[in-house]
């Protein structure tokens, strides 16, 4: 499914706050009259997108895929939508079985009318270059847990990230981040903190000793990960892989109709 984040309070159902999930599982109680059961490949935050997630819904009564598809999106407010639905075995779970997910983040480097709900417009210069060569430092396994605003259920803050590119398309600096999974507000944390280096109030040098869970050195203990965090609108859920062999293919925009080069 894709959806666009910014009226919503994540992917999460909570209550007092509307989610995309919760929207979801009010539809299907309506279509097929019975409580449901709907979990996500990954809990996306407040006003975060979506290009590809990846859910399972369980309910008692059986109806084609392409019936519930279809009767979904007839129901749902046209910033959530169901691209495709295939029955699965009871033992899939979207977010145990993915191997690995890929969030999209962009930066706009010029002010525009149309983009603002979907990327970060930064005004100042940025030095391309030294964000690309602190990027590379975040390849492998780390302690993020600088970077993330840790929930109470989640365990070890080591994550090992496979894959990071770092593109200048036009008016855009794309950035893709692949792991098997992700803290909260890690990949707007990194993000933030590239940013950071890219306006050069950060070198590379310090990028690389917040990625070190070793004790900060003034100034840089000074520095707080947590007030650079990137906005959410820029963010995208991009993929979720379930074969180790998927590739997500080339490096493009979100929305490439919206963002023309």
């Amino acid at each position: 499914m894709e959806y666009d984040g910014t009226r919503y309070s994540g992917w999460q159902e909570q209550k007092n706050a509307r989610t995309v999930a919760g929207e979801i599982q009010s539809a299907a109680q309506k279509i097929l009259g019975e409580e449901i059961e709907l979990d996500g490949a990954g809990r996306t935050d407040s006003g975060v997108h979506a290009l590809a997630q990846v859910a399972r819904l369980k309910a008692k009564k059986e109806l084609k895929p392409v019936k519930l598809l279809n009767s979904l999106n007839q129901i749902l407010p046209g910033d959530i939508h169901i691209i495709s639905a295939e029955a699965v075995g009871p033992r899939f779970h979207p977010r145990h079985d993915a191997v690995r997910r890929f969030y999209l983040y962009q930066i706009s480097l010029r002010r525009s009318a149309f983009w603002k709900k979907y990327v970060w417009w930064i005004r100042e210069h940025l030095d391309l270059k030294a964000m690309q060569k602190a990027s590379s430092l975040v390849v492998g396994a780390h302690d993020f847990e600088r970077f993330a605003d840790k929930r109470s259920e989640e365990g070890s803050t080591i994550v090992v990230v496979d894959r990071i590119e770092m593109e200048h398309r036009g008016s855009m600096i794309l950035i893709r981040i692949g792991a098997s999974h992700f803290l909260w507000k890690m990949v707007r944390r990194i993000v933030g903190c590239l940013a950071q280096v890219g306006a050069r109030r950060l070198s590379v040098d310090d990028f690389a000793a917040l990625l070190n869970s070793a004790p900060l050195v003034k100034p840089l203990d000074q520095f707080s990960v947590a007030s650079s965090t990137a906005p959410s609108s820029g963010l995208f859920l991009e993929r979720v892989v379930y074969d180790d062999g998927e590739d997500p293919g080339p490096l493009a925009p979100a929305l490439p109709n919206l963002f023309p080069f």
